[in-house]
């Protein structure tokens, strides 16, 4: 079965298509949560979400504020004021979809899909070696695909030494998977790993790989749509460089 990973489209509908069209024909899609948060596109992006076929989607922590689970006062100005935008365009349909997706850990086959962490779904990042050795002991699958932090990585554990490795994974390298792993397939929508194109991975479940994928979008096109809107600046500045 091939799968499409993806994560963190932070309502960025322009960068979603580029992914949706550069992934080709796959027979099911995994999507690791916010959709909404920080882009100019919060409606297009989750109906484009709901219309996939064989879709499993988890909830992120942006995604919960805009519903109303969670204060804004947890974010960050910037992010508050996109909250407080998307919460004002945002269609009871697309709402009601938010809500209806899990905040807990979710097993698909080998593998584990959560948000954050399989520890704290929703809040935790997985930045370093210590966090992901901690993570490690939290879900009982060969390996656990996460997003959140919008860098495209991987963390292997040997479990004889005890050792956990991070490894910044190249695009078009595919990766023979083993227990055990994290992996995270960054972020379609605002990638944070110096790399402005937009992230996804491509995995196939029965010769066991992991492929991260990039492909460029327009940009330019997004962030005017950011700046008329009347979103942060920073929002739109940083999709040129990644950060």
């Amino acid at each position: 079965m091939r799968v499409l990973v993806i994560s963190d489209i932070h309502a960025n509908y322009t960068a979603l298509q580029a992914v949706l069209k550069d992934a080709g024909q796959v027979d099911e899609t995994w999507c690791l949560g916010d959709l909404v948060g920080y882009g100019p596109d919060p409606n297009a992006a989750v109906e484009e979400i709901r219309d996939i076929p064989n879709l499993t989607c988890m909830l992120g922590n942006h995604d919960v504020a805009v519903t109303g689970r969670m204060s804004f006062e947890t974010f960050n100005g910037d992010a508050r004021r996109s909250l407080v935008y998307h919460e004002k365009v945002m269609t009871a349909d697309n709402m009601d979809f938010l809500r209806s997706l899990p905040t807990t850990a979710k097993v698909c086959g080998d593998a584990t899909l959560a948000h954050g962490s399989p520890r704290e779904p929703l809040w935790e990042y997985i930045l370093n070696t210590l966090s992901a050795r901690i993570n490690f002991d939290y879900f009982g699958t060969p390996w656990c695909f996460v997003g959140h932090s919008h860098i495209q990585c991987m963390f292997a554990l040997d479990e004889k030494s005890n050792h956990v490795a991070l490894d910044q994974t190249k695009p078009d390298k595919t990766i023979k998977l083993r227990p055990k792993l994290i992996l995270n397939p960054g972020s379609v929508g605002q990638p944070r790993d110096r790399d402005p194109r937009a992230a996804y991975a491509i995995y196939e479940t029965e010769s066991r790989t992991w492929t991260p994928r990039r492909v460029m979008y327009n940009i330019a096109e997004v962030q005017e749509r950011i700046r008329s809107s009347g979103l942060p600046e920073k929002h739109a500045a940083r999709l040129a460089e990644g950060w």
